[in-house]
């Protein structure tokens, strides 16, 4: 029977920041969709009961302790994972603050995160299909930060600017590889980190006001674009920024209705 677009059968995949929210909803997907998933992440429990409940709906899943800012942690983990045919880069943390109130240990925390932890990680899974020379795909979890600007975000777009940058030059790198690298830029997602400031009124209504679909995505709306840049469908699509974001990035929205 001939591979469908979206099977990831015989592959590996590890998704790093896979405990909750986009993470979760992509390690999900990449299991049901066939492939042996690992869910990394720092919780080691939340992740070995999630494993648990796909192994019990028949995928492949096992947990692997990863610590993004943690460089010693990202060479056991990658040490302890079979060879990885799909890498997704999710983990990241933010702080929102005025520019100059930043302390230096948050801005490192910060940068170590959300790109010098996944810059790492991605150069030591790359070396890996590099040599194992069966190509690989690379997805890394950006963010409107990585084309746009917005207000107190100054370190996380930094990193998440920087990892745009990233997808570009690696996309070309190592296409000779058959290695491709892409970026999703998820919009204005709802998950338990994000829902205390959707709580706010004030916010809601400017979303509203804002992005042309009117309302907020789910974790859930990330997880099929993943899916499809890892499988089969996606050989020839690489060096690219996809946001999922409603049309927030794009086009705008404005009362007039004409006459």
């Amino acid at each position: 029977m001939a591979q469908t677009w979206h099977s990831l059968e015989g592959r590996t995949a590890l998704v790093a920041g896979a405990s909750r929210g986009i993470g979760l909803a992509i390690a999900r997907e990449m299991a049901r969709a066939g492939a042996h998933t690992i869910l990394a992440a720092r919780s080691l429990d939340k992740l070995e009961a999630e494993a648990a409940r796909l192994r019990e709906q028949g995928f492949l899943a096992e947990a692997l302790r990863l610590d993004i800012s943690d460089r010693d942690s990202i060479e056991a983990a990658v040490r302890a994972a079979p060879p990885v045919d799909v890498l997704v880069v999710v983990s990241g943390i933010n702080l929102r603050k005025p520019f100059l109130e930043y302390t230096r240990q948050e801005y490192e925390a910060l940068l170590r995160t959300n790109l010098d932890g996944p810059v790492e990680l991605v150069r030591a899974v790359g070396r890996g299909m590099i040599e194992r020379g069966r190509g690989g795909r690379i997805i890394l979890i950006g963010s409107m930060m990585t084309i746009l600007g917005l207000p107190y975000l100054v370190p996380y777009a930094l990193a998440k600017s920087a990892l745009g940058g990233l997808t570009r030059v690696l996309a070309a790198e190592w296409a000779p590889y058959s290695i491709q690298v892409n970026a999703i830029l998820p919009g204005f997602i709802l998950t338990d980190l994000t829902r205390p400031i959707w709580e706010r009124p004030e916010m809601l209504a400017w979303m509203r006001g804002v992005v042309p679909a009117g309302r907020l995505g789910t974790p859930e709306e990330i997880a099929p674009l993943a899916v499809f840049l890892a499988g089969p469908g996606a050989g020839y699509i690489t060096g690219q920024l996809i946001a999922v974001d409603g049309g927030y990035s794009t086009c705008s929205v404005w009362p007039l209705k004409p006459a």
